[in-house]
């Protein structure tokens, strides 16, 4: 019996198309990733895949930031349509919605120079409606765009612990997971493009909230004479525990190795965290759904950026509430 003949641009064809890329993508696990963004989480992010043996071609806006890259073995590039051109799988780590446009879709974009069947993994925290729009213009190109945001922060980030959170085509999803379980312990298929940014956005809405609770907490306690460090031990073996109280907390002295204990420096800056509020306020205003204490969150964080906090980790609303007559 002859062979059906399927017609290009069908249903079948698609199917036939993703198909073989899968299969080219797994036969080619050694071949060049590109990374562009190196900042506080992309650095290691990118240094974990150097660890795993991907060689590694990287660009960053700021040229000092490559320069350690160098050192180890990996190609340094001019723009992102330079890494578009030596890599066919390509992960980013941008600080926002226009970073992420100018990178994929710039006059030096990725998009200008992007191989047909190549798997583009964003993993910056953006409005899920740019994700979408970001997936468009590379399925335009005959790419495939996945969002894939993180959680755990800096360290978990340097440890390989991270939990990426993704959105795409679901056939592509080993063919992603092959390279973020270099950097994560925990890599979730959230459903289509948007779903991880979705996901990223509510975790941090609630992160902003438990970590002002946690802080607001600890100085009531401080001022009515407890020890902070036996009142972070009794929050974290009782029902107040959470992972700001008992990971991260947001008192200094109380535990070794978060930003706290070091002036608040490194982590996840402030700035950050009022961004990724931002978004949840867009998209609860977009769905209609109440967050009175996302919202409360947002103008917090919002006036901490305006009263000097903006490059401290977001930990610092501890310092903030305790620097503070009356909000």
């Amino acid at each position: 019996m002859a062979a059906a003949v399927v017609r290009r641009g069908s249903a079948g064809w698609w199917r036939w198309h993703r198909r073989v890329m899968v299969c080219s993508r797994t036969m080619a696990s050694k071949t060049p990733v590109g990374f562009v963004g190196l900042g506080n989480m992309g650095n290691p992010m990118a240094k974990n895949l150097v660890k795993h043996g991907y060689p590694v071609v990287v660009y960053d806006v700021f040229p000092e930031a490559c320069k350690e890259f160098q050192d180890l073995g990996a190609q340094v590039t001019e723009s992102p349509a330079d890494v578009a051109e030596r890599a066919d799988r390509i992960i980013t780590m941008l600080p926002s919605n226009p970073h992420a446009k100018e990178v994929y879709t710039g006059a030096n974009g990725i998009l200008k120079k992007v191989k047909k069947g190549s798997l583009l993994i964003d993993s910056s925290t953006i409005d899920p409606a740019v994700s979408k729009e970001l997936a468009k213009a590379a399925e335009n190109m005959g790419a495939v765009f996945m969002d894939a945001p993180v959680s755990g922060g800096v360290g978990a980030a340097r440890a390989g612990n991270l939990t990426f959170m993704v959105g795409g085509v679901e056939q592509e999803f080993n063919a992603a997971k092959e390279l973020l379980t270099c950097m994560g312990s925990n890599v979730v298929y959230c459903g289509e493009v948007g779903t991880g940014q979705a996901a990223k956005i509510c975790n941090n809405m609630l992160l902003a909230i438990s970590m002002i609770g946690t802080a607001e907490a600890m100085n009531l306690g401080i001022r009515l004479g407890l020890d902070p460090k036996l009142l972070a031990k009794i929050l974290n073996m009782s029902s107040g525990r959470c992972w700001s109280s008992d990971t991260y907390n947001p008192v200094p002295g109380v535990m070794e190795g978060v930003p706290s204990a070091n002036n608040y420096q490194g982590g996840f800056g402030t700035t950050l965290m009022a961004k990724d509020l931002g978004l949840a306020q867009i998209s609860a205003t977009n769905t209609k759904t109440p967050v009175p204490l996302g919202s409360q969150a947002h103008q917090i964080y919002r006036m901490m950026c305006a009263k000097g906090y903006a490059m401290k980790d977001f930990s610092s609303v501890f310092q903030f509430l305790r620097e503070e007559e009356s909000l």
